[in-house]
């Protein structure tokens, strides 16, 4: 299938404003998508919309925080009122502020579980009535390779346990869904180049991540791959991708 599958589908990408949901979005808008992106930095947001405009591209953006119903909700609202359908969610917004359990880190660790699992769960529940009625669509969700195994003293168990949730909620919701015909993908990447790390407050955890994160590989090739599964013909659902570095092992 050709990249032109891609044109004049609407896409909704949360956690657009950076890293892998930039990266989609600019990849998407030069196949011809029509956007709405949602992500909490309006600043990001604007110069990413300007980008893709001057591109000839079409794209909304709406200030979303993941982790409120009701601005999730907006964003496909809107989405909806401005394309009239949407046919591809890409659930993106996710946090990692990795660290051991017994440093008791509970504000991080709920920040991690509203926005990796509820986040997840509201853009799905505000999407998927539309995708009924269309009895078309595709939800692609974001998850890690940490989501498939648990690393070896990195202090990832908290967020490896929101990414395996992030699996389980697709698996479910692929097998639910049949009846309407609404494709689901996991994505599923290694050492990416993103801001993810940034949110690590613990000094020997950052130290640990350095080996991996020299060579963690760009955004773009999550996009490529977000490109494919959307490309596909309807009869195909590619139900899960894994993307890692040539030189990670884990």
């Amino acid at each position: 299938m050709t990249d032109n599958a891609i044109q004049g589908k609407v896409v909704v990408i949360t956690g657009a404003s950076s890293g892998i949901g930039k990266a989609t979005a600019i990849h998407l808008g030069r196949l011809g998508a029509r956007l709405s992106l949602g992500a909490r930095r309006m600043d990001r947001l604007q110069a990413i919309r300007q980008e893709i405009d001057m591109s000839g591209g079409q794209v909304l953006i709406t200030q979303t925080d993941v982790t409120q119903r009701a601005e999730v909700q907006r964003l496909i609202d809107k989405t909806i009122e401005s394309y009239g359908r949407i046919d591809v969610l890409v659930n993106n917004a996710g946090v990692m502020p990795l660290s051991r359990i017994d440093k008791l880190q509970f504000d991080e660790w709920d920040h991690m579980i509203d926005t990796n699992i509820k986040g997840v769960l509201y853009a799905i529940g505000a999407v998927v009535p539309q995708m009924k009625t269309q009895k078309s669509g595709h939800v692609i969700n974001i998850a890690s390779l940490a989501g498939h195994r648990v690393p070896v003293n990195n202090g990832s168990a908290v967020y490896s346990a929101t990414k395996f949730a992030v699996r389980a909620i697709s698996e479910g919701f692929r097998q639910e869904v049949k009846p309407y015909r609404i494709r689901t993908t996991i994505i599923s990447p290694g050492a990416i180049q993103t801001e993810l790390p940034d949110t690590v407050t613990d000094p020997d955890i950052k130290k640990s991540m350095q080996g991996l994160l020299d060579q963690a590989i760009s955004p773009d090739s999550v996009a490529r791959a977000i490109a494919y599964a959307i490309s596909q013909p309807e009869a195909y659902d590619i139900n899960e991708i894994l993307i890692r570095p040539n030189g990670q092992v884990n």
